[in-house]
């Protein structure tokens, strides 16, 4: 802690008369937020058929006129395959995903000149078509340069051969012409306007050019070709870092962040990330990759007064490349959410939400990833796009997402108040992103309202516990010091906390847990879900006049300084509270536990908004519950409210119980037991050095011949009827070597870059030959390899040059259980 932090601290104490043993962190928050002004953002047609509408002003976006704040989340559809994308799309949404984005990747349609292809995984409106279904808003990423880790952009060859992209070039503009047109007629009578769900249209990708025929030019010229092709939408959006220059007020930019910099040069780990501080006069954090260098700032920072904090690629997981071959934890992920809307930002972007893998080319002979052998920056595995993201390539469920979830059904039923809450900055902060002795917070305030926000949090870095902490948070009337009991916050906490939050008429004047959502169940009233934290106990603070309507039987209640403070609150599934005033609805106030939080969806479910636990991985479907679960077989889920009658069920339900507040559903499924038989069919060659060079004079890839020097192994697999039944096989590699690459035959099913993180393909989806084993080949890693791998999984090596060594192939069942109203 810093001399002036710690004055600062114990200064407050002395004037509060607590313990000078206690730090009191301070933030004047009483300043009015100013009036959203609107007009200068230029939006397409932004009402529907129906009525609805949408709108934006320099604060933030609106629906039907009220604040909104959405959840966003990329997802590529020509990379993932086309009978999958419903159930993962139903997944997004069960984990309180709102929009759904995706670039259209332009050499996935049109590789060779004029033969474009939307069928099939490119089937571009069928996808829009089904988030529509599901209840999801699309934002439609055209380009053309899209970067997307893909070849050349996404720009095709033919293209990159003939003419000069990303400009007013006459010749590239023709060709883009007709590729808006094709666009176009894949979304025509899906947009916003036409009672569609798309809402938005994002302009190229990272663009900082400005020379002739480039820059602000560009954009609008862009612009001007997507509305002429029918793209009329209620947003246009660029990129907004490093420097990017467009047209102010045609286009809003959106913004991103990430963990860490798979595309950075360096072997070691970084310094602490910018993500992770709190951003008080800027919106950019920090390097995200883009393939061009600005010459001069962008407008993006010229724009802050002038347009919403709105984010698209803050990073819900990271890519491994060649090079730097990075590997985040959950934690990692979930800890920038407090950060990033803590300072300001007002839609919350993913990129990526759901992996996927690069379709085959159309010739045979290309493959589409970015690659140091076809000019790119980086090296990107020749299939694999699975980004360490909640939903991996296959549908899998990564531990991110629970997590993620919490966060995101906070943003679904708070998101309208915080929206039109300002950013405030505390007294004292870290003087720079790498400092991390300072506490990191802020608070974002309307009036008398408002949340704090608090990380602790940084990736790869130890930071110190912020002992007996208590807040002062100056507001409209009022000056709020809590809470009553200083509180311990440990290395890794991240939090949100409620300040002046309306229960129904009731006052929670702060609460040492969470919000996560709020549930309206008609008749029978309220009912608010909060989440503890790890470590710090729960109070809730109320008006003193309130004490006549509370009963919380479980909980030590106090009189002080005029409010009713509520403590020794046991989370669980029991309700912590009940709230009954006349006149208004029952409030209920249910406390989670951490562990039950991470359990926690939120769907309709037999026709009413419900509460699901589950240790397994559940997703809303039609009405009714999905559940998931990769080896284990004894599937359980807790739902409140209770269901008014038994859902039909694909497996015979367990009697039912109750526990606490939730009502106990619970089934079996015939348990299998999967083998592969592994032999190894050709031992490792001594592995070439590997040669540094290309654009980012770092690693590159082994070319192509190098691969002659792989260990091979077969894997056979059991007969096709033993895995009929389940919802998905799980091929899980774990394997220490350099680049891991699957065949069956010649043909190549998936590769992976070694990293630490276990290998896992869906065999459902890849469809090998019955009966026809796979073969895995698995390139040396060099000890002297200049990449850079997690310290925790940079493999000893023992003293030999090289390693190329499968530890296991196991095969994990995936059982689906149905719930069905």
């Amino acid at each position: 802690m810093n001399k002036h932090h710690l004055v600062a601290g114990l200064l407050g104490a002395c004037l509060s008369g607590i313990s000078l043993a206690q730090t009191l962190l301070h933030i004047d928050a009483s300043a009015p937020v100013p009036a959203p002004q609107t007009g200068h953002l230029q939006l397409g047609t932004a009402v529907s058929p129906s009525g609805e509408t949408l709108g934006a002003n320099n604060q933030f976006l609106t629906r039907n006129g009220k604040p909104w704040l959405p959840v966003m989340g990329e997802f590529h559809y020509s990379r993932s395959p086309a009978e999958s994308w419903e159930g993962e799309l139903r997944k997004m949404k069960s984990a309180g995903i709102t929009i759904v984005a995706s670039y259209v990747i332009w050499n996935h349609h049109e590789e060779l000149d004029g033969k474009f292809t939307w069928s099939g995984n490119r089937d571009l409106r069928r996808f829009v078509q089904l988030a529509g279904k599901i209840g999801l808003d699309v934002m439609v990423r055209i380009g053309p340069w899209v970067h997307a880790e893909a070849r050349y952009g996404g720009i095709p060859d033919w293209v990159v051969n003939a003419m000069p992209p990303r400009g007013n070039d006459p010749q590239y503009l023709a060709v883009v012409e007709r590729l808006y047109g094709q666009i176009g007629q894949q979304l025509k009578g899906l947009m916003w306007k036409d009672g569609g769900r798309v809402v938005g249209i994002q302009l190229e990708n990272e663009y900082n050019l400005n020379g002739p025929g480039q820059g602000a030019a560009h954009i609008s010229k862009l612009k001007t070709l997507a509305r002429q092709a029918g793209m009329d939408a209620p947003y246009y959006t660029v990129t907004g870092w490093d420097g990017t220059i467009y047209p102010s007020g045609e286009v809003t930019p959106v913004f991103g962040g990430y963990p860490d910099e798979p595309w950075g040069v360096s072997t070691t780990e970084l310094p602490p990330k910018e993500t992770y501080a709190f951003r008080f006069d800027s919106r950019v954090s920090g390097d995200l990759g883009a393939q061009t260098a600005a010459t001069a700032p962008g407008t993006a920072e010229t724009d802050i007064g002038l347009t919403p904090f709105l984010g698209a690629e803050y990073g819900a997981g990271l890519p491994a490349m060649y090079r730097r071959r990075t590997l985040v934890s959950a934690d990692d992920i979930a800890a920038m959410l407090p950060v990033q809307l803590g300072s300001g930002v007002n839609l919350m972007g993913y990129y990526m939400f759901h992996g996927g893998r690069n379709p085959l080319s159309v010739n045979g002979i290309n493959t589409l990833e970015e690659s140091t052998l076809s000019g790119g920056y980086n090296d990107t595995p020749m299939i694999n796009y699975d980004f360490n993201a909640p939903l991996g390539p296959d549908g899998q469920q990564r531990p991110v997402l629970n997590k993620l979830r919490p966060f995101h059904y906070f943003m679904q039923d708070f998101g309208p108040q915080l929206a039109a809450m300002t950013v405030r900055k505390p007294a004292i902060t870290p003087a720079v992103a790498t400092e991390l002795q300072t506490p990191r917070w802020s608070v974002r305030a309307n009036g008398d309202s408002g949340f704090l926000f608090f990380n602790n949090h940084v990736r790869q870095y130890a930071m110190p516990a912020q002992k007996q902490i208590r807040f002062s948070v100056k507001l409209a009337t009022e000056t709020l010091q809590f809470p009553q009991q200083a509180v311990d916050i440990a290395n890794g906490a991240y939090f949100i906390w409620p300040l002046n939050l309306d229960l129904a008429g009731t006052r929670l004047r702060y609460a040492t847990a969470q919000p996560v959502a709020r549930l309206d169940q008609g008749k029978a009233g309220l009912v608010y879900v909060f989440s503890a934290q790890a470590g710090i106990p729960v109070e809730l603070a109320f008006d003193a006049a309130s004490a006549a309507h509370i009963s919380a039987p479980n909980a030590r209640s106090q009189q002080v300084d005029g409010k009713l403070v509520l403590d020794q609150l046991q989370p669980g599934i029991n309700a912590a509270l009940t709230i009954k005033r006349p006149g208004a609805p029952t409030v209920t106030v249910l406390l989670l536990t951490p562990a039950q939080t991470q359990q926690l969806s939120i769907g309709e479910l037999a026709g009413q908004r419900r509460l699901v636990l589950s240790a397994q991985d559940s997703h809303f479907a039609a009405g009714g519950l999905d559940v998931l679960s990769a080896g284990d077989a004894s599937p359980r889920v807790a739902v409140f409210p209770a269901l008014a009658q038994l859902p039909q069920s694909n497996l015979t339900l367990k009697p039912v119980a109750r526990d606490g507040l939730f009502q106990v559903l619970a089934a079996e499924h015939q348990p299998r037991q999967l083998e592969a038989k592994v032999s190894q069919i050709r031992t490792a060659q001594k592995a070439q050095p590997v040669m540094v060079g290309g654009l980012a004079k770092a690693a590159l890839q082994p070319i192509p011949e190098a691969f002659k020097t792989a260990a091979a192994w077969q894997i056979a697999l059991p007969p096709a009827a033993s895995l009929e039944g389940l919802d998905d096989v799980l091929l899980q590699i774990d394997f220490v070597g350099d680049i891991g690459r699957l065949f069956a035959g010649t043909k190549m099913l998936d590769d992976w870059y070694y990293n630490g993180q276990l290998w896992q393909i869906g065999l459902k989806g890849l469809s090998p030959k019955a009966g026809k084993p796979l073969n895995l080949s698995v390139l040396p890693l060099r000890a002297d390899a200049p990449i850079y791998l997690p310290r925790e999984h940079r493999p000893d090596f023992k003293g030999e040059g090289q390693l190329a060594e499968l530890r296991k192939v196991s095969l994990i069942p995936v059982y689906r259980w149905t719930l069905r109203p």
